[in-house]
């Protein structure tokens, strides 16, 4: 399977992705799990006898979007941050149906091979409908549960696809203005941010299927405490819709609605610190 455009943009974005690693603001350790659907890479930091924690990323990224929150995380938790298979990180490409037990039954392998009996687990957007896609099926295994505008609680929007579409014709000026309409990302305000996202999406394939909505008697499995955080102008997913289920299915969650917030939520690191050391 290839989730690429060419082979030269995927050595360029890899390569990008090697000197955010050579840079990482902790020490940390690369683990490659094998598993079921290929090989995982995972960085971990933080103390060894420290509770863990994993991370999940968004659709079309990779481990380096934690790279602002790994250093106050770290200080606290084991971390363990996952490159998601089928992303452009350094994991298998593999994409087997989200509408299935597959990706629960890969991170099984994975948290097994780390000799994880029970985690927290935090997750963005696909990282987040992967979140509670496991913590639905396997609940004994997650500690907690902190999602950044997860997919699968609120109302899936379609209008972003025509927004990339509109400018897509328009070379780097018409995907910076789709990283701003999309996913909220200003090339003003986080340049370095922009642009990888902008080599990605140019050299990459992003999954184009729908993410499978959780029905209400799924989210009821949730007992352990949750905290969702959702951006009120995100323009992937209806944040109120997911606000509201989340309220009506886990009435013992936190959510939180950041107003003048889209896709992309930043500066959450120590809201997110606190909730998991609660």
């Amino acid at each position: 399977m290839t989730i690429y455009k060419s082979e030269a943009g995927q050595r360029e974005i890899l390569r990008r992705y090697e000197q955010t690693l050579a840079h990482w603001p902790v020490p940390a350790s690369r683990v490659r799990v094998p598993t079921r659907e290929g090989e995982t890479f995972v960085l971990v930091s933080g103390p060894e006898d420290a509770p863990p924690l994993l991370l999940l990323h968004g659709s079309g990224s990779n481990a380096a979007m934690w790279r602002g929150d790994v250093a106050a995380w770290s200080a606290h938790f084991r971390v363990h941050a996952v490159d998601m298979i089928g992303e452009p990180g350094l994991s298998s490409p593999a994409r087997p149906p989200l509408d299935s037990p597959a990706h629960a039954l890969w991170l099984d392998n994975v948290l097994d091979h780390l000799g994880l009996d029970r985690t927290a687990i935090t997750g963005t957007s696909l990282g987040g409908w992967l979140a509670l896609d496991y913590a639905t099926r396997r609940p004994e295994r997650v500690d907690r549960l902190a999602l950044l505008c997860p997919g699968g609680l609120g109302r899936q929007k379609v209008g972003f696809l025509f927004k990339a579409l509109l400018y897509k014709p328009f070379g780097r000026w018409g995907m910076n203005r789709s990283l701003k309409a999309v996913a909220g990302v200003d090339v003003r305000e986080t340049p370095e941010v922009a642009d990888y996202l902008a080599l990605i999406f140019t050299h990459f394939q992003p999954r184009r299927d729908r993410l499978p909505v959780f029905p209400d008697e799924s989210l009821r499995r949730l007992t352990m405490p949750v905290l969702v955080i959702v951006g009120a102008h995100d323009a992937m997913f209806d944040s109120h819709d997911t606000a509201r289920r989340t309220r009506g299915a886990v009435p013992h969650a936190e959510v939180r609605i950041l107003p003048d917030v889209a896709h992309s939520i930043i500066g959450q690191t120590e809201p997110i610190l606190e909730f998991l050391r609660s």
